[in-house]
């Protein structure tokens, strides 16, 4: 910003609260969900969805858990009020789901409003009119606050005269001070409590007092400081579900809201993935996560995440950002090379809990820069670790044991690893695991030359128990050679035989092998390390049906990287 802006702007005036509490709360439990996908999440979008697609969303909706559901503003247009038609003529909307609409204070809105939800068992009318000292001069001409208060009290008593119309309906009353968080904390108390007068809330007939934060003006604190001001103000409080409308201006919709609710909120109203006017409303799959992860359930299932993601994204033409809490395509990916390898050590230590448990209660969750388990929300652990020019050790070897089933000894990582994140930096790209799995093949597997074995015959002998003879048809620099050796085991022997053949400046330092679970079943791996008399130490990898041939050419592999 041009510094000579800067004198246009003012601080938010703080709220005047020394003894606040919230500080000093923890969230402990889940509020009410309300989504309002298909009414603030549907008019921010470039196409707004047809009929269908917003039947395809409501019943999303339903399967992930809401209970209460904003379904849109019947009273703008014919679509919505269609849309509200068809969920309660068709029996659309499960028995334990209340449907919400939205409504300005104004007398035509709200009658046609009811006649939009005559018929549903149970349905929140949701009215709001702005309150903001903005508003007031800007939108309404200078209106004064008795006037503004006037419209609210006008709507409340409306709605209440209509709800014997609709007998068959149970009508709950919502009320929002539109731009509340903009509001002088007394007038919007004034204008909350005086339809709470109207409505005469009780324990068993309660109503929801809405406070939007409809434009973030300030830090997340201050809208703590404002909601708790508001919860201990409220008349009737034990009669009402107070309930918080963030947006995301600041970037800060998550932080207001878990705050908002430590302040002694009741309910949260978003959307899902953060949907909304300019920078979108709360993103309650975030929050919702995040209390998963601290053991909160909440009663919303987010198990398949992804196949939520790809209804969201083709129904509202939207897309989620790679880096969206959770729901990102990369937001569980690690290319760092330490956190590829703390990643790693994670989920092999986890694996290792999971079976010393045996059969008890699965243990804590603990893996370095996870958060929760991806598997939780349906993400797979084969994506968790990507390979790019920035990545390490550990992340390749990761990706080539989920992957593929290599198993590499922990003193090979930083041998491979090195080669095929400087194959990355040289393609300037991200490598796919099969781009590893192939890489690893070329550089470590069964390396032929100048080296090479074309055939071998083991002879164990039975008088000398763990005694082998070895006789193998090696080519070296393409002329081949029968060679003879005898050892304590087939690497040992094999050592022997291309000793006396005259190639004696090697020596095992390490030999490992295992079934090669991620490809053909009758695929073994072996892994040799070998020093060389200069004092260089390189592994090579096998894979053959035969686990003894595999070791063989494990160990060619290796002394073919010596040279």
């Amino acid at each position: 910003m041009n510094p000579s802006a800067i004198t246009k702007y003012r601080p938010f005036p703080a709220v005047d609260l020394p003894d606040r509490q919230w500080p000093d709360r923890t969230i402990d439990r889940a509020p009410i969900w309300c989504s309002v996908d298909l009414r603030d999440g549907n008019q921010a979008l470039p196409q707004p969805m047809s009929i269908q697609e917003k039947l395809e969303f409501f019943d999303l909706l339903c399967r992930i858990g809401f209970k209460q559901i904003e379904i849109g503003f019947p009273s703008a247009a014919d679509t919505e009020f269609n849309f509200c038609r068809r969920l309660i003529e068709d029996d659309l909307i499960p028995d334990d789901v209340t449907i919400q609409i939205l409504v300005q204070t104004r007398e035509h809105l709200i009658r046609r409003s009811f006649e939009a939800i005559r018929g549903a068992r149970r349905a929140i009318v949701h009215i709001y009119n702005s309150t903001s000292p903005l508003q007031r001069r800007v939108t309404f001409g200078d209106a004064t606050r008795e006037e503004i208060r006037d419209i609210a009290v006008a709507g409340a008593e409306l709605v209440r005269e209509l709800v014997p119309t609709i007998p068959d309906t149970e009508v709950v009353l919502q009320y929002s001070p539109e731009s509340f968080s903009d509001t002088e904390l007394d007038f919007a108390l004034e204008c909350c409590n005086a339809v709470i007068g109207v409505w005469q809330p009780t324990p068993d007939k309660r109503m929801i007092i809405n406070l939007p934060d409809t434009v973030q003006w300030t830090t997340p604190n201050v809208h703590a400081d404002q909601i708790e001001w508001m919860c201990r103000h409220l008349d009737r409080r034990e009669c009402i579900d107070v309930s918080l409308h963030t947006h995301n201006d600041r970037g800060t919709g998550t932080a207001a809201t878990e705050l908002g609710l430590m302040a002694g909120a009741d309910r949260v109203e978003g959307t899902l993935f953060g949907n909304g006017e300019r920078t979108g409303n709360l993103d309650i799959v975030n929050v919702a996560l995040n209390m998963n992860s601290h053991g909160i359930p909440t009663g919303l299932d987010f198990s398949d995440l992804p196949s939520i993601r790809a209804v969201y994204e083709r129904v509202t033409r939207m897309s989620v950002a790679e880096r969206q809490p959770y729901a990102g395509e990369l937001v569980f990916t690690a290319f760092s090379g330490s956190h590829q390898d703390a990643i790693k050590k994670g989920l092999d230590r986890r694996q290792k809990e999971i079976r010393e448990a045996a059969g008890d209660a699965s243990p804590a969750w603990g893996v370095p820069y996870l958060t929760i388990d991806p598997q939780d929300i349906g993400r797979s652990y084969e994506a968790i670790i990507r390979i790019n020019s920035q990545s390490g050790k550990g992340g390749v070897a990761y990706v080539l044991d989920r992957e593929h089933g290599f198993d590499l000894p922990k003193t090979m990582h930083p041998q491979v690893g090195k080669r095929i994140y400087d194959l990355a930096d040289a393609q300037g790209r991200e490598l796919d695991a099969d781009e590893i799995r192939d890489a690893f093949h070329r550089f470590f597997t069964n390396v032929d030359r100048p080296l090479g074995v074309s055939d071998y015959e083991l002879v164990h002998h039975t008088s000398e128990k763990g005694r082998v003879d070895c006789t193998a048809t090696i080519v070296i620099d393409g002329e081949e050679r029968r060679v003879e050796g005898l050892g304590n085991g087939p690497i040992n022997a094999f050592v022997h035989a291309l000793e006396n053949a005259g190639l004696k400046d090697v020596k095992v330092t390490d030999y490992r092998s295992h079934a090669l679970h991620g490809g053909s079943g009758s695929d073994a791996a072996a892994y040799v390390q070998l020093q060389h008399d200069d004092g260089r130490i390189l592994w090579g990898c096998g894979i053959d049906p035969s686990i003894e041939m595999a070791g063989l050419k494990a160990l060619v592999t290796a002394w073919n990287l010596l040279r």
